[in-house]
Protein backbone atom coordinates (compact mmCIF):
# COMPACT_ATOMS: atom_id res chain seq x y z
CA UNK A 1 0.00 0.00 0.00
CA UNK A 2 2.73 2.50 0.93
CA UNK A 3 4.60 1.89 -2.35
CA UNK A 4 1.35 2.53 -4.26
CA UNK A 5 0.74 5.77 -2.36
CA UNK A 6 4.36 6.84 -2.92
CA UNK A 7 4.14 6.14 -6.66
CA UNK A 8 0.84 8.04 -6.97
CA UNK A 9 1.53 10.84 -4.47
CA UNK A 10 1.38 13.54 -7.14
CA UNK A 11 -2.09 12.54 -8.30
CA UNK A 12 -3.33 12.06 -4.74
CA UNK A 13 -2.08 15.50 -3.72
CA UNK A 14 -3.60 17.09 -6.82
CA UNK A 15 -7.09 16.12 -5.63
CA UNK A 16 -7.30 18.69 -2.83
CA UNK A 17 -5.93 21.35 -5.19
CA UNK A 18 -8.72 20.56 -7.64
CA UNK A 19 -11.22 20.71 -4.81
CA UNK A 20 -9.96 24.18 -3.84
CA UNK A 21 -9.98 25.34 -7.46
CA UNK A 22 -13.56 24.18 -8.00
CA UNK A 23 -15.21 25.14 -4.71
CA UNK A 24 -12.96 27.91 -3.40
CA UNK A 25 -14.09 31.51 -3.36
CA UNK A 26 -11.10 33.81 -2.85
CA UNK A 27 -11.20 37.40 -1.71
CA UNK A 28 -8.54 40.09 -1.65
CA UNK A 29 -7.60 39.45 1.97
CA UNK A 30 -7.29 35.68 1.56
CA UNK A 31 -5.18 36.03 -1.59
CA UNK A 32 -2.95 38.65 0.03
CA UNK A 33 -2.43 36.39 3.05
CA UNK A 34 -2.27 33.00 1.35
CA UNK A 35 -0.09 33.57 -1.72
CA UNK A 36 3.03 34.67 0.22
CA UNK A 37 2.63 31.59 2.43
CA UNK A 38 2.40 29.39 -0.69
CA UNK A 39 5.51 31.07 -2.13
CA UNK A 40 7.40 30.50 1.15
CA UNK A 41 6.54 26.81 0.94
CA UNK A 42 7.79 26.58 -2.63
CA UNK A 43 11.02 28.39 -1.69
CA UNK A 44 11.62 25.83 1.07
CA UNK A 45 10.95 23.08 -1.45
CA UNK A 46 13.44 24.60 -3.92
CA UNK A 47 16.08 24.86 -1.20
CA UNK A 48 15.59 21.17 -0.41
CA UNK A 49 15.62 20.10 -4.08
CA UNK A 50 18.90 21.97 -4.53
CA UNK A 51 20.38 19.42 -2.13
CA UNK A 52 18.40 16.27 -2.95
CA UNK A 53 18.26 16.68 -6.74
CA UNK A 54 16.03 15.04 -9.33
CA UNK A 55 15.70 11.76 -7.43
CA UNK A 56 12.69 13.29 -5.66
CA UNK A 57 10.63 12.78 -8.83
CA UNK A 58 10.95 9.01 -9.09
CA UNK A 59 8.04 6.59 -8.74
CA UNK A 60 10.03 4.47 -6.28
CA UNK A 61 12.20 5.55 -3.37
CA UNK A 62 15.84 5.99 -4.36
CA UNK A 63 18.67 7.85 -2.71
CA UNK A 64 22.19 7.83 -4.14
CA UNK A 65 23.43 9.45 -0.92
CA UNK A 66 22.14 10.43 2.50
CA UNK A 67 21.70 14.20 2.35
CA UNK A 68 21.86 15.91 5.74
CA UNK A 69 22.91 19.45 4.75
CA UNK A 70 20.88 22.55 3.96
CA UNK A 71 17.27 22.26 5.11
CA UNK A 72 17.87 18.57 5.87
CA UNK A 73 20.03 19.72 8.80
CA UNK A 74 16.90 21.18 10.41
CA UNK A 75 14.15 18.73 9.45
CA UNK A 76 14.19 15.30 7.79
CA UNK A 77 11.35 16.06 5.36
CA UNK A 78 11.78 19.63 4.11
CA UNK A 79 10.19 18.82 0.73
CA UNK A 80 7.01 17.64 2.40
CA UNK A 81 7.04 20.50 4.88
CA UNK A 82 7.40 22.90 1.94
CA UNK A 83 4.51 21.20 0.15
CA UNK A 84 2.36 21.44 3.26
CA UNK A 85 3.14 25.15 3.69
CA UNK A 86 2.36 25.75 0.01
CA UNK A 87 -0.93 23.86 0.32
CA UNK A 88 -1.85 25.80 3.47
CA UNK A 89 -1.16 29.05 1.63
CA UNK A 90 -3.32 28.06 -1.33
CA UNK A 91 -6.06 26.76 0.98
CA UNK A 92 -6.16 30.15 2.70
CA UNK A 93 -5.99 32.03 -0.60
CA UNK A 94 -8.77 30.09 -2.28
CA UNK A 95 -11.32 30.12 0.56
CA UNK A 96 -11.55 33.68 1.88
CA UNK A 97 -15.08 34.33 0.62
CA UNK A 98 -16.46 30.88 1.41
CA UNK A 99 -18.82 30.62 4.40
CA UNK A 100 -16.85 29.76 7.55
CA UNK A 101 -18.00 26.13 7.70
CA UNK A 102 -17.21 25.55 4.01
CA UNK A 103 -13.84 27.27 4.38
CA UNK A 104 -12.97 25.09 7.37
CA UNK A 105 -14.09 21.94 5.54
CA UNK A 106 -12.10 22.76 2.39
CA UNK A 107 -8.97 23.56 4.38
CA UNK A 108 -9.39 20.45 6.55
CA UNK A 109 -9.86 18.17 3.53
CA UNK A 110 -6.92 19.73 1.64
CA UNK A 111 -4.48 19.55 4.54
CA UNK A 112 -5.91 16.30 5.89
CA UNK A 113 -5.27 14.63 2.54
CA UNK A 114 -1.67 15.78 2.66
CA UNK A 115 -1.24 14.50 6.20
CA UNK A 116 -2.69 11.11 5.22
CA UNK A 117 -0.42 10.80 2.18
CA UNK A 118 2.70 11.84 4.08
CA UNK A 119 1.83 9.66 7.08
CA UNK A 120 1.90 6.75 4.63
CA UNK A 121 4.97 7.57 2.55
CA UNK A 122 7.37 8.96 5.16
CA UNK A 123 7.67 5.61 7.01
CA UNK A 124 8.01 3.91 3.61
CA UNK A 125 10.93 6.19 2.69
CA UNK A 126 12.51 5.89 6.12
CA UNK A 127 12.44 2.10 5.92
CA UNK A 128 14.32 2.29 2.62
CA UNK A 129 16.83 4.84 3.96
CA UNK A 130 17.41 2.78 7.11
CA UNK A 131 18.10 -0.33 5.03
CA UNK A 132 20.44 1.53 2.66
CA UNK A 133 22.34 3.80 5.05
CA UNK A 134 22.05 1.84 8.29
CA UNK A 135 23.56 3.40 11.38
CA UNK A 136 24.21 6.69 9.55
CA UNK A 137 20.49 7.15 8.97
CA UNK A 138 19.65 6.05 12.52
CA UNK A 139 22.04 8.69 13.92
CA UNK A 140 20.53 11.29 11.60
CA UNK A 141 17.02 10.42 12.85
CA UNK A 142 18.21 10.78 16.44
CA UNK A 143 19.54 14.27 15.76
CA UNK A 144 17.01 15.74 13.31
CA UNK A 145 13.20 15.79 13.76
CA UNK A 146 10.91 14.28 11.16
CA UNK A 147 8.37 17.09 10.65
CA UNK A 148 8.83 20.14 12.89
CA UNK A 149 12.15 21.89 12.18
CA UNK A 150 14.64 22.45 14.94
CA UNK A 151 16.30 25.84 15.40
CA UNK A 152 19.86 24.54 15.55
CA UNK A 153 21.19 22.60 12.53
CA UNK A 154 22.54 19.08 12.86
CA UNK A 155 26.23 18.91 13.63
CA UNK A 156 27.18 16.42 10.92
CA UNK A 157 26.11 17.54 7.46
CA UNK A 158 26.70 16.01 4.07
CA UNK A 159 25.43 17.13 0.72
CA UNK A 160 26.15 19.85 -1.78
CA UNK A 161 23.91 22.71 -2.89
CA UNK A 162 23.29 22.35 -6.65
CA UNK A 163 20.96 25.20 -7.68
CA UNK A 164 21.16 24.23 -11.37
CA UNK A 165 19.14 21.07 -10.66
CA UNK A 166 16.14 23.04 -9.36
CA UNK A 167 14.74 24.02 -12.78
CA UNK A 168 14.89 20.41 -13.99
CA UNK A 169 13.60 18.82 -10.80
CA UNK A 170 10.88 21.38 -10.17
CA UNK A 171 9.55 21.98 -13.69
CA UNK A 172 6.25 20.16 -12.98
CA UNK A 173 5.92 21.84 -9.60
CA UNK A 174 6.46 25.27 -11.16
CA UNK A 175 3.81 24.52 -13.81
CA UNK A 176 1.36 23.35 -11.16
CA UNK A 177 2.10 26.37 -8.97
CA UNK A 178 1.58 28.69 -11.94
CA UNK A 179 -1.69 26.96 -12.83
CA UNK A 180 -2.93 27.38 -9.26
CA UNK A 181 -2.03 31.09 -9.38
CA UNK A 182 -3.83 31.47 -12.72
CA UNK A 183 -6.98 29.76 -11.43
CA UNK A 184 -6.80 31.83 -8.27
CA UNK A 185 -6.54 35.05 -10.32
CA UNK A 186 -9.48 34.04 -12.52
CA UNK A 187 -11.63 33.11 -9.53
CA UNK A 188 -10.69 36.33 -7.73
CA UNK A 189 -11.89 38.32 -10.75
CA UNK A 190 -15.20 36.44 -10.86
CA UNK A 191 -16.05 36.52 -7.14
Amino acid sequence: MSAFVFKNRGALLALPAILLAVFGKPNTFSVTLGVPIAIAGELLRCWAVGYSGVTTRNDAVIAPELVTAGPYAYVRNPLYLGNFITAAGFAIAFTGANPAATRAALIAVALGTMIAVYATIVPHEEKFLRSKFGEGFVRYCEEVPRIVPQLKPASAQQGVWKPAVIAQAESRTFLFFGAMLAVLALKALVV
